[in-house]
């Protein structure tokens, strides 16, 4: 991957040299998740570059959760119709390790911290891969309806509820993939936390944590998009539903729902871009062009404005501040804040990495049972 490096940043020095912005495209695909995330991702990010650069069009696709898969039949189609793909820590590993994102050279390919610290002190050890380009921290969790009738006045305060079926009748959604739901089971099955992963590495562990999940299979909707869940609790189609923390604080905050969130064992993870690999040089030159802008700083602060996610970037914390629309302070209300992480758990990246097909097709296999 050495050559492809070199070949990279040597691309984006004569970009911002100059002389090769006529070589730039003019238009962009750009993968994320839709909602929430995505137009807080449209508003900090591409709206401001467009501004700057008035004849770049963007297109969106909201296949984010799909990019695997999608990123590996794009390539043995040899027709890579991507330009920027956000995706989870863990599949950014996997595209690396697989070759279909490029490695990144991060002093080179985006901007310092304000006071000169080099991008990859600025992101410390949220480069989790050399292919990963950090965005976010942010947390799955649960949100619940505080009208639930059927609670008689109970509140959940413990991510075990989720499985508890008699003091916290209804339906549940949880998303169609074994990330997190086998983490949470096996926790609430008696799993130290620390040993998690040791005891998902087994068949025995699998099987475990496919039980625990057993328990509650008949009560659960499945989301596969984000906005499945914060839609699904506004119209009280379930009453307990896990999703991303940003889509929670939309739907209590910004839209006034009765839904509280349930920050217990909320599982932290990281967000970000890749590039895809093979590129023409037009498309990879605007491709970085826009990331150098669309992660310095600033930006990474700005979109904090809009949802209740942790900027990757250190120099990027200090100057997060209110909401955008609404006012309030931002703080409060994102995962890392000490009131809200008392018994949070990180997601091993790696882990993940190494197991996700397996895992994925064992998982699927159980839901079709």
């Amino acid at each position: 991957m050495k050559l492809k490096t070199t070949l990279f940043a040597t691309s984006v020095l004569t970009v911002f040299g100059g002389a090769a912005v006529a070589q730039m495209a003019n238009d962009m695909t750009i993968v994320s998740w839709g909602g929430a995330y995505q137009n807080s991702q449209i508003k900090a990010y591409v709206e401001p570059y467009q501004e700057n650069n008035p004849g770049v069009s963007v297109v969106w696709d909201e296949s984010s959760a799909e990019a695997v898969a999608k990123l590996r039949a794009q390539n043995e189609a040899n027709n890579v119709t991507w330009d920027l793909v956000d995706v989870t820590a863990a599949d950014a590993m996997r595209l690396c390790d697989e070759g279909l994102a490029l490695e990144i050279d991060h002093d080179t390919a985006l901007a310092p911290a304000p006071d000169g610290t080099p991008a990859s002190e600025d992101f410390g050890d949220m480069i989790v891969s050399d292919c990963f380009i950090p965005q976010i921290a942010y947390s799955y969790t649960f949100g619940y309806r505080i009208d639930a009738a059927e609670w008689n006045g109970k509140e959940p305060t413990s991510i075990c509820d989720v499985f508890d079926l008699e003091a916290f009748p209804g339906k549940r959604s949880l998303e169609k993939r074994p990330l997190n739901n086998v983490e949470w089971a096996l926790i609430c099955d008696g799993v130290p936390r620390d040993t998690v992963y040791d005891v998902l590495e087994t068949e025995e562990g699998q099987a475990r944590a496919l039980a625990k999940l057993d328990t509650i299979k008949d009560s659960v909707i499945w989301w596969s998009a984000g906005a499945d869940t914060p839609q699904w609790l506004a119209d009280g189609e379930v009453v307990f539903g896990s999703t991303y923390n940003g889509r929670l604080f939309s739907l209590i905050v910004e839209q006034n729902q009765p839904v509280n969130m349930m920050w217990d064992s909320q599982a932290y993870d990281l967000d970000g871009w890749i590039v895809p690999a093979g590129l023409p040089e037009d498309r990879l030159a605007r491709v970085m062009d826009f990331l150098y802008f669309a992660t310095d700083t600033q930006r990474l602060a700005d979109q904090a404005k809009y949802i209740s996610y942790g900027p990757a970037r250190k120099s990027s914390a200090p100057l997060v501040s209110t909401h955008a629309e609404l006012g309030i302070e931002m703080a409060p209300h994102m995962p890392t804040n000490p009131d809200n992480a008392k018994n949070a758990f990180v997601i091993n990246y790696e882990w993940w990495a190494d197991y996700r097909d397996d895992l994925d097709a064992k998982f699927q296999s159980w839901l079709a049972q």
